[in-house]
């Protein structure tokens, strides 16, 4: 085995456990945006969506650490470029729910649309795959396991490319106020740019298993 991966050997002290937390507190911050989409009281969603952003800030504060790593360990795992792009990418999805949850309280969102709770169940499905995939870099021992989850994510994104379509489609189609649409529109919008930020990890992922094969 390439003696790069001696790095995600479980002596690592730096990267693979902070980067496993970064994983554990996106699985935390979907599983709460899914409460929040199933909330229909507005108050009761606020306190979940007041939780969304702890959890926010608690991912940043892991990226930070981990840029902060990078830039003071000069042997990495694998290239730092890559380091930076897995540490940018797991943030933004982080902060693209978060973004949809304020979008959420901000518009003052009376009702949750199907095609919202089916993007948010979505993520979630996509946030513990990807978890389960940097649980595997420890070792890099099944890479396969990280080619099958990138591949289902890929797919994931493309799902949530259709559901948001043709949510947006039908508001056209049938939402009269103008306004009601913008705020649906911009949720939606907002939630499946999540999904295309849940594939750039993948690409992330595919990335390192080539450089590192």
């Amino acid at each position: 085995m390439n003696s790069v991966f001696n790095f995600f050997s479980p002596k690592d002290k730096t990267f693979q456990p902070m980067f496993e937390q970064a994983g554990n507190n996106l699985v935390e911050i979907a599983k709460t945006l899914v409460l929040a989409v199933n909330t229909p009281d507005q108050e009761d969603r606020k306190v979940h969506i007041k939780e969304i952003a702890r959890l926010e800030q608690a991912g940043d504060d892991v990226t930070h650490h981990i840029l902060l790593g990078l830039s003071k360990i000069f042997i990495t795992p694998f290239d730092r470029e890559d380091i930076h792009a897995l540490a940018s990418s797991l943030d933004d999805i982080a902060d693209y729910i978060y973004a949809a949850a304020m979008n959420m309280d901000l518009y003052d969102l009376k009702n949750i649309s199907k095609p919202m709770i089916e993007l948010a169940e979505l993520l979630l499905e996509m946030c513990k795959d990807l978890n389960i995939a940097i649980a595997e870099l420890r070792n890099l021992k099944n890479p396969s396991i990280i080619t099958e989850i990138c591949i289902k994510i890929n797919k994931g994104e493309s799902t949530a490319d259709h559901i948001c379509n043709t949510a947006v489609g039908n508001l056209f189609d049938n939402q009269a106020d103008a306004i009601e649409l913008i705020k649906q529109k911009e949720v939606l919008q907002t939630m499946e740019i999540a999904s295309d930020k849940c594939d750039d990890v993948a690409n992330v992922l595919e990335t390192i298993l080539i450089k590192n094969a």
